[in-house]
């Protein structure tokens, strides 16, 4: 996020000063319409750029692939302001030098970015954080090894509770304190304390905790530290109580109201901009199948509060691929996939046709992927909580499609049940803003394609 932002306000600047003087002309910081088109240029380049993945902090990609996205979120950001600059009357500059604009943001990007993961890299915004608790539970702390994953905070240490008797996490780590735990912190500038013991009813340092809690350092649970954390809610610490007392799972008629008719909105305008390539779509289908065969495929799936509906895709597979009525979790190299089938799964041409499915309110264009009635079936009896996943709508995009590798079996979608909870808990109009921008990313890159 303070890249994003830096990120921004530089872009302004080079649009105002550095473009101008790169065209033979004088800087244009003097009017409010000079203002407004380097504003406007600036936040595409930032959608552009976090439309692939670029602002994500558990991106784990190397130079190559961050270099390459980077060129597509900046070659799409010119044909976007090239052609709003066309259509908008009010800005007026030529090709070359929004051009001129797009290149010296791409180096001054790339400098930046140099510099900010090098010196930067969110140390300035990190918190330093001490444990309270040292066994299986507080351990699951330290298994976030990767940089990107403890980027927002800077470990100190575990404190062992009364009662504790089997140390799981390094001995290295482990902090003895005597007696006063409010003073340690101060001292070490410790700024939040996670509560992590493996049994509750072992005696905790509460008189010690209330002062650290009144001396302004924040005090936090451990199954709320990894939420805020990996984006995700840890199945295998959440317990029933944290579900009555946690915050989220909020119901607003508002927010419900608008979503609603962004989905009618948006969908009701692809239908018309995507029909042209929907026929395209329907005519390879019938060549290859040579007329045998519907070019829609009519599934049910589990929507909201557990009512089925008919979900429509383009046929990706051959007519007899579940002729024994077996339902199948798609495979990679699935040998069902038909040769056009594997082209409009690739880009994700064979989802269009559920925008009709968000225009009749059975999906939304943000939420859980709906899943078919054998599986939730299934999965319901391996965790529970599964069916907590169908408190909201289902959707086109969704937040563990965009945080999790493409995965098509029990496991993977307990990973992915992870993701939607933390969605339907925390679910808003700016959410699945975001995750409509990062499903670009997926498009573009073929991320979860089978």
């Amino acid at each position: 996020m303070l890249l994003a932002f830096v990120e921004y306000f530089s872009f302004v600047s080079v649009y105002l000063f550095a473009t101008p003087l790169l065209n033979f002309q004088p800087a244009q910081a003097t009017g409010t319409t000079q203002w407004a088109e380097a504003m406007f240029a600036g936040l595409i380049l930032i959608l552009t750029i976090s439309s692939m993945g670029l602002y994500d902090t558990r991106q784990r990609e190397g130079i190559k692939g961050a270099l390459s996205r980077l060129l597509v979120a900046f070659f799409c950001g010119f044909l976007v302001i090239a052609s709003l600059d066309a259509l908008l009357p009010q800005f007026k500059n030529d090709p070359i030098y929004i051009g001129s604009f797009v290149l010296l943001a791409f180096v001054y990007s790339i400098l930046l970015r140099i510099y900010f993961y090098k010196f930067v890299d969110g140390k300035i915004l990190q918190r330093r954080v001490m444990v309270v608790g040292a066994g299986k539970r507080a351990a699951s702390i330290s298994k976030l090894r990767r940089k990107t994953d403890r980027r927002g905070f800077d470990l100190v240490g575990f404190v062992r509770t009364s009662g504790e008797e089997t140390v799981q996490v390094d001995s290295t780590k482990l902090i003895n304190i005597d007696d006063d735990i409010r003073k340690f912190a101060i001292q070490n500038q410790i700024d939040e304390i996670v509560i992590a013991p493996d049994d509750r009813r072992r005696k905790l340092p509460l008189d010690g905790l209330i002062d650290c809690r009144m001396s302004g350092i924040a005090i936090i649970d451990l199954l709320d530290f990894f939420e805020r954390e990996t984006e995700k809610i840890r199945l295998d610490l959440i317990q029933p109580s944290w579900l009555i007392y946690t915050d989220g799972f909020k119901r607003n008629i508002l927010r419900a109201t608008a979503k609603r008719t962004f989905d009618i909105l948006i969908s009701s305008l692809l239908l018309v901009v995507c029909s042209p390539l929907m026929v395209l779509t329907a005519l390879a289908i019938m060549l290859e199948s040579r007329g045998k065969g519907g070019v829609l495929y009519r599934q049910q799936r589990v929507g909201r509060d557990g009512k089925c509906f008919n979900l429509y895709k383009f046929r990706s597979m051959y007519t007899d691929a579940e002729k024994d009525g077996v339902a199948r979790w798609a495979q990679k190299n699935d040998s069902r996939i038909t040769r056009v089938g594997s082209f409009i799964r690739k880009y994700r041409l064979d989802e269009l046709p559920q925008l009709w499915n968000i225009f009749v309110s059975d999906m939304s264009l943000v939420g859980p992927r709906p899943e078919r009635p054998e599986f939730v079936e299934q999965l319901c009896k391996v965790n529970a909580l599964y069916k907590e996943r169908h408190r909201v709508t289902p959707g086109l995009a969704g937040w563990a499609q965009v945080s999790y590798p493409y995965g098509a079996s029990k496991k993977d979608s307990m990973e992915k049940l992870q993701y939607d909870l933390y969605y339907v808990k925390n679910h808003g109009l700016l959410f699945d803003f975001y995750i409509l921008v990062q499903t670009v990313e997926i498009v573009f890159f073929k991320k979860g394609v089978r």
